[in-house]
């Protein structure tokens, strides 16, 4: 949903979360509306709400002490529908409602809405851990046969998100040379992910990551290099597509990245995941020769 409206300058919270959201002292306190939208989905996004969620959180941040009438007037939005959202984020614990008459909304600031998610997650993260680990005993009881196999296998990933969880799962238990050959656009999204810190795991464990990356505008290189690969060369690359494989005998490859954002959503990103030793060492060789042939960046 677009944000339409005037909005206020002034208001303390407001500046605070201009600060927070990467908007420096100096500029503009009255951002183009479709900057405005991209701050909503982007806080909506690390928040864990809704798209409407982020832009009413964002815009109370902006405006400061609101009633609810008042905001969805400024942002034509429907009544009703900003009613149930300032609900939801009320009972999300970030935003809270005066005893006045009438009420008015007041939003946490940004960084005390990040520490709630961080702890609501990781609550989650130690519920799952700890009922895990009774399923898994109970299973291991009535499982004798072996797990795995050392049949070739393979399978497909599909969406963005699946697929770089994939290699992040890759690097990170790789101990020897793991070779990175994908488009700029694609490490322009894998800089977000937690595959740079999985980069640092692998070299602790005495790995490599090279990464041969395809680029036409010098411009990119600092972004390259913050990557934090191992290694990183410039060539020519054999399609659009991503190919990531490790000696350990493991292979991410998609013929061609897909367009669009990182979005858990996003369905349009297939890539064929396996652990064939034929397939592998057919690709470590093209992509060796394609190392060999690359021109290290200064």
């Amino acid at each position: 949903m677009s944000i339409t409206g005037n909005f206020p300058r002034k208001i303390t919270l407001a500046q605070k979360a201009y600060s927070s959201l990467g908007i420096g002292e100096g500029e503009e306190k009255t951002p183009h509306l479709s900057h405005i939208d991209e701050l909503g989905k982007e806080l909506a996004s690390v928040l864990d709400l809704e798209e409407l969620e982020g832009h009413i959180y964002l815009n109370l941040l902006r405006t400061g002490p609101i009633t609810a009438s008042a905001l969805a007037k400024e942002l034509d939005i429907d009544r009703a529908k900003t009613y149930r959202t300032i609900d939801k984020l009320v009972s999300e614990g970030l935003v809270s409602t005066t005893f006045s008459n009438p009420k008015l909304c007041i939003p946490i600031d940004p960084e005390e809405a990040l520490k709630i998610v961080l702890r609501k997650k990781q609550d989650e993260l130690n519920k799952i851990k700890k009922v895990g680990e009774k399923v898994i005993q109970r299973v291991q009881g009535v499982v004798t046969a072996g797990y795995g196999t050392n049949v070739p296998t393979f399978r497909i990933a599909q969406g963005l998100t699946n697929i770089y969880a994939n290699i992040e799962k890759l690097i990170e238990e790789s101990s020897d040379v793991v070779y990175v050959v994908t488009t700029i656009k694609d490490i322009s999204k894998m800089y977000h992910t937690n595959i740079p810190e999985k980069i640092k795991v692998c070299e602790k464990k005495g790995g490599s990551v090279r990464l041969l990356v395809d680029i036409e505008d010098d411009k990119m290189l600092p972004f390259v290099k913050r990557f934090s690969a191992t290694e990183t060369k410039i060539g020519k690359l054999p399609s659009k597509g991503r190919i990531i494989v490790s000696k350990g005998n493991q292979m991410i490859m998609s013929d061609a990245t897909a367009k669009g954002s990182m979005s858990s959503s996003t369905e349009t990103d297939f890539a064929l995941c396996t652990n064939s030793y034929e397939m592998v060492s057919n690709i470590l060789s093209l992509c060796n020769f394609l190392w060999k042939a690359g021109k290290p960046i200064e």
